[in-house]
């Protein structure tokens, strides 16, 4: 056809739609029922007309005018949203390159755009056709949608105002419509997914509290090869504000739910929509619908009635900064009218707003216009009414704005007051009422993500004034960010008390880790320095940290006992949490504080232990393991619990019940008490048992005595068979004996004793390792105790001595012994003394006697001098000086006793055999730790090449000052051992490319190595080499962590996964970048730091204090870290069932080493070969 043709054509059409569309609508009137068929058919054929012959510009104008007036009709809106959004579908394909993200559409939502358009033609149609019905904000106003002449003509005949004509009902409907096509078309240049235009009519009454009036369903009726199956009522109209305010969206409902060691919900949902990498700025989009989006955010604000903010008289144009028309000031009534009926489209165009805004690019400039235009409806959108009631503006804020406190967005903290005060509503309100459109949980995810924004301002900027957006004029002081601190741990504490759904959980939990870490960092960088500030940090403040972490305490264990122990990811977070309270360093904590949490967390060991056997799983094995290691880290960060005699009692009980399964006091009173060698050993599982081996390995060895001399690098002696030979006489690997003990400890006994030993006594040196390290003893078997030995005894004596002489001889008294008492002569003799015969006949007999006695006397003493000549003096035995030390060690310990069965606890083994001091060395290499890397790495903006990423490290000059503060944070350097390359590191971090030099940190129980690697190859880390080891026992030990430091947030979206995993030699151990987890870190331009986190996309696995999106101060940031990236290992191996602990692979080790080299003889040979 010619043009003229088409010309009349479309004239044609357009009179047809004036004559039915511009009246007044009226129930079942022929304009009400055709309207949706002639106004597709006059879109679909100016469309083909546009391709064949483009409109002259008086036709356009004729439309324009003339559409204006159809505008009470919502099929003319809904229309219109539906072919801007196709022709902008149309538009994106041409203005932007092909990888970028293509607008997703609802099935009743399709438009077909012929295909003969060229470019610059879709660019006019688009543009033209986008402005056809003036402004949308005129929709709420039924002053101008009624001044036609068609109402004109109605309101004369009927003598009544024009704008009160029932039809005009439906205007709140058209205006949400048309904002919500707007607010399509931002999202659409945005590349995220948006709200489905189309709704059924029973959706739209729930939306607007002024349905309008019946219509029947129109027809199918289409020029354009446009499928509606499966349409809804064509009178069906758009949702409300935000992308997410629908109870379930189709990308939700798509994707399946994963459940993991992170917890139970949908782990894809855990990172918000990726906005389109090359979107166009925030300025362009402003330009062309900024103006209706303020506009319609202010709609019912009264914003106009203030004589500061009066309406310009210019014509409004799209891309015009002015925000008004000449027409009058609103009243309160209509003011009051329109709160209530557009309250929808209101909402709408703040969502919209709020996601333009949070689209903003790193160092992309706003204009202050609309800085301050978007600040002022954000103030007027958080406002809360007289009621306190929770409006749809701002749910709909709320929804969308959770990147808001994340961008370096100008200005934005002076709302930081007004959305504090709005999540104060929210978050601790469990039965808030919203519409049923509105997911509750992911209303309050939202707010969390704005609460973890402000969670670092009052504690890093307690000085800082918030300014007011429109000044007052009050007397009142200003308010400072330090202020906020009390209120912003309070809605932490209640929210976390109201919030049953898990990720949100999640969230509330490392942001109150966060939160207390962050505060007793401060607290004790003011204590140190002596502050004046230090006196709104006492510990007896409520929003100390002292105060904070016996809240947490007490409510994390409360919640964890009753209602979150069914749930792994929330216990394994709870518990994740208490480790980093214990860790916190806070001081002057009660001590009942401590034992209470201890007690509870016994508790939940002890009631999961016991659940029946049908709730027995790998997770709730699993957060058994974990409880076991919080009371691990507890102890070590409090020894003195240990000094407790009832939290001594429970903790050896947890470890009775991991142990054997059974406590030996059963679960009543009543119950006799079962010894320990009467139970039968039944453990929950292996992994339970074993988390309590390490427990009590943590109570009987690390306790108070960590880190060693040796420094926190090993738990271990240092002392080896090598070191031990230098210092005896004997120079051979060959003394030693080696014995394996129950299967499970390999013995190491050398006989020679050492230099240091001056006193030739039975002296065997001992190397003990076991499951959880290697142990080295000295034995020296005395006679007597050190304290009691003579130290004047030389190495020359001989013996022990004569005895010394006792002279015991009692001392002669001279006696006068007395015959006959003294008064003997004054006694008159009798007859009877005569009786006895005198001794005067005896006398020559005796003196012979006595002389025969004298000779015998004289010889004997003669004899006996001649025996004493002759005699020799008695000496002790000579000294010995060799010994079976071996077998008096393993005899006076009872190893060489009999077991139940006839079988010897000990085996000797054949150390002659080749390969058997490689496989000593072997064990000695594998850590009794977990030993984990991460590597870090430094993107400049734009960056995206591996190579480029890489060599950003060799100097200071390309690398921020910040990244060199944090990085020295994650650890002490430490040189590498044995390396012999020679590979200078860069002044940008590259100093620890694990050539030289590496970060290193470590406690009791774990080991994390930091590595920056350079464009040069890779060595492998200590607890790495691990010699010919099978690959499969490799990927059983560490994970792949990545720490990625961003100069543009956006460029996550492009980092060299693939490359990256290559050149740091994770490749080689087997892993792919699916089992990678990044870290990403983003300095913002107020010295804080913003988080996101990519979890591995095989078995997605997240932990804490580090949640996506957090922010966080510079003072701990290199701390948060560390902590997540051990948790989120400590979680990948508790949900690798195949994994095995360090103590466990030694053991196996020393269980292979027996079974390789064990000596074939019997138990007589084995005690023969002790006594040679």
């Amino acid at each position: 056809m010619s043009h003229e043709t088409w010309e009349a054509l479309l004239i044609f059409m357009l009179a047809i739609n004036e004559t039915l569309l511009a009246t007044p609508t009226t129930k079942d009137d022929v304009g009400d029922q055709l309207c949706e068929r002639v106004l597709s058919v006059l879109f679909e054929v100016w469309l083909i007309a546009c391709g064949k012959s483009f409109p002259s510009p008086p036709l356009w104008r004729t439309l324009r005018e003339m559409a204006m007036t159809w505008r009470h009709r919502g099929a003319l809106i809904s229309t219109w949203a539906k072919v801007c959004l196709a022709l902008t579908h149309r538009l994106i394909g041409i203005m932007f390159p092909p990888n970028f993200p293509k607008h997703q559409y609802y099935e009743n939502d399709s438009w077909t755009v012929p295909n003969d358009l060229t470019d610059e033609t879709v660019a006019q149609v688009w543009f033209r056709l986008l402005h056809t019905l003036g402004s949308p904000v005129d929709l709420c106003r039924p002053q101008v949608i009624s001044q036609t002449p068609k109402f004109l003509q109605y309101a004369m005949v009927l003598d009544m105002d024009p704008s009160s004509h029932p039809c005009l009902t439906v205007l709140p409907i058209n205006f949400l419509i048309a904002i919500k096509g707007i607010s399509n078309i931002v999202d659409a240049f945005l590349g995220v997914m948006s709200e489905q235009l189309v709704l059924t009519e029973e959706d739209q009454k729930k939306e607007i509290p002024t349905p309008p009036p019946h219509r029947r369903p129109a027809k199918s009726f289409s020029v354009s090869s446009v499928s509606h199956k499966g349409s809804k009522s064509s009178a069906a109209l758009i949702g409300v504000s935000g992308r997410a305010l629908s109870a379930s969206s189709a990308s939700s409902s798509s994707t399946s739910s994963i459940t993991t060691i992170s917890g139970s919900w949908d782990i894809s949902s855990i990172s918000a929509h990726i906005l389109a990498p090359g979107r166009p700025k925030c300025n362009s989009i402003l330009h062309l619908f900024g103006e209706w989006l303020f506009e319609a955010a202010q709609t019912g604000t009264g914003l106009y009635a203030n004589p500061n903010l009066s309406r310009e008289n210019n014509s409004r144009q799209s891309g015009s900064l002015s925000s008004g028309q000449n027409d009058s000031l609103e009243s309160e009534t209509s003011i009051s009218l329109m709160t209530s009926r557009y309250q929808a489209g209101r909402a709408t165009a703040l969502a919209s707003l709020c996601r333009i805004f949070c689209s903003k690019k790193t160092g992309e400039q706003i204009l202050p216009v609309y800085y301050a235009r978007f600040y002022l409806v954000l103030l007027h959108g958080l406002k809360l009414n007289d009621k306190r009631d929770v409006e749809e503006s701002l749910v709909s804020i709320l929804m969308n704005s959770a990147d808001l406190l994340r961008l370096d967005l100008d200005g934005i903290q002076i709302l930081v007051p007004h959305i504090l005060q709005s999540l104060e509503r929210v978050l601790p309100d469990k039965d808030l009422t919203l519409k049923p459109s509105v997911n509750m949980s992911e209303f309050r995810r939202a707010c969390i993500n704005i609460l973890l924004s402000i969670l670092p301002l009052p504690l890093h900027f307690p000085n800082l004034v918030v300014r007011e957006l429109i000044s007052t004029h009050s007397d009142k002081p200003h308010l400072t960010f330090g202020q906020l601190k009390s209120r912003v741990m309070n809605l932490l504490i209640n929210a976390l008390q109201v919030e049953t759904d898990p990720h949100n959980t999640h969230l509330l939990l490392g942001g109150l880790l966060v939160m207390v870490q962050d505060a007793a960092s401060i607290e004790r960088l003011m204590g140190e320095n002596q502050l004046p500030q230090l006196t709104s940090y006492s510990s007896s403040s409520s929003d100390s940290a002292n105060s904070l972490f016996v809240k947490a305490t007490y409510l994390v264990c409360h919640r964890l006992i009753s209602s979150w122990k069914g749930d792994l990811g929330i216990s394994l977070a709870a518990l994740e949490l208490l480790c980093g309270l214990a860790n916190s360093g806070i001081k002057d904590i009660d001590h009942v504080e401590w034992e209470r949490g201890m007690k509870w967390v016994c508790d939940y060991i002890v009631y999961q232990c016991w659940r029946p056997p049908q709730a027995h799983s790998k997770d709730l094995h699993s957060s058994v393991v974990a409880a076991f290691t919080t009371v691990s880290v507890w102890i070590m960060a409090q020894p003195s619990l240990l000094q407790n005699k009832q939290c001594l009692h429970n903790v050896l009980e947890v470890v009775e019940l991991g142990l054997s399964g059974s406590k030996s006091q059963g679960k009543r009173r009543d119950e006799p008490i079962k010894m320990k060698d009467e139970k039968e050993l039944k453990p929950v599982s292996m992994r339970v048992r074993d988390a309590a081996e390490s427990l009590l390995t943590t109570i009987l060895e690390h306790a108070g005595h960590f880190p060693t001399m040796c420094g926190p690098e090993s738990i271990s002696t240092l002392v080896d068979e090598n070191i031990l030979l230098r210092q005896c006489s004997t120079k051979s690997a060959s003394s030693f004996k080696y014995f394996v003990l129950h299967n499970t400890i390999l013995m190491a006994l050398l006989d020679d004793p050492l230099e240091n030993h001056e006193e030739p006594r039975p002296v065997v040196n001992v190397i003990l390792r076991g499951g959880f390290g290697r142990h080295a003893w000295s034995f020296q078997l005395r006679q007597l105790p050190r304290h009691r030995s003579n130290a004047s005894r030389g190495k020359g004596q001989s013996g022990p001595g004569r005895p010394v002489f006792l002279n015991t001889n009692p001392q002669v008294q001279r006696v006068q012994h007395k015959f006959f008492p003294d008064s003997i002569n004054k006694i008159p003799r009798c007859a009877v003394e005569h009786s006895i015969p005198v001794l005067d006949g005896d006398v020559s007999e005796i003196s012979h006697l006595l002389k025969q006695q004298k000779e015998l006397e004289t010889e004997a003493r003669l004899m006996a001098e001649n025996v004493k000549k002759n005699s020799q003096e008695c000496h002790p035995p000579r000294v010995c000086g060799e010994f079976q030390t071996t077998r008096l060690f393993l005899s006076h310990f009872g190893f060489l006793h009999k077991l139940e069965g006839g079988k010897c606890s000990l085996l000797a083994l054949d150390s002659k055999k080749d390969g058997f001091f490689k496989d000593v060395e072997m064990l000695d290499r594998m850590e009794p730790r977990t030993s984990d890397t991460c590597h870090v790495f430094y993107v400049r903006a734009g960056q995206s090449h591996y190579q480029d990423i890489l060599a950003n490290v060799e100097s200071n000059c390309l690398v921020s000052n910040s990244f060199l503060q944090v990085l020295k944070t994650f650890g002490s350097p430490k040189k590498v051992t044995g390396s012999s390359q020679d590979v200078e590191g860069g002044s940008g971090g590259g100093w620890f490319s694990g050539h030289k030099h590496v970060l290193y940190w470590a406690d009791s129980m774990s080991q994390v190595t930091f590595i920056v690697p350079t464009l040069q190859p890779l060595p492998k880390v200590r607890h790495q080499q691990i010699g010919n080891e099978d690959k499969a026992k490799r990927q059983l030990t560490t994970y792949p962590v990545f720490i990625v430091w961003l100069e543009n947030i956006e460029d996550h979206i492009d980092f060299p996964l693939e490359e990256m995993i290559n050149h740091t030699g994770c490749g080689q151990e087997g892993w792919s970048s699916q089992n990678c987890t990044i870290i990403f870190i983003h300095a913002l331009q107020s010295g804080l730091f913003r988080i996101k986190l990519q979890p591995s996309t095989n078995r997605p696995t997240v932990a804490t204090p580090l949640v996506d999106g957090i922010v966080v101060g510079k003072n701990k940031v290199g701390a948060f870290i560390r902590q997540t990236a051990l948790n989120i290992c400590r979680r990948k191996r508790l949900d690798n069932e195949s994994y095995q602990p360090p103590h466990t692979r030694r053991r196996l080790k020393i269980q292979e080493i027996s079974t390789k080299y064990e000596l074939k003889d019997s138990r007589a040979g084995l005690l023969t070969s002790l006594f040679q």
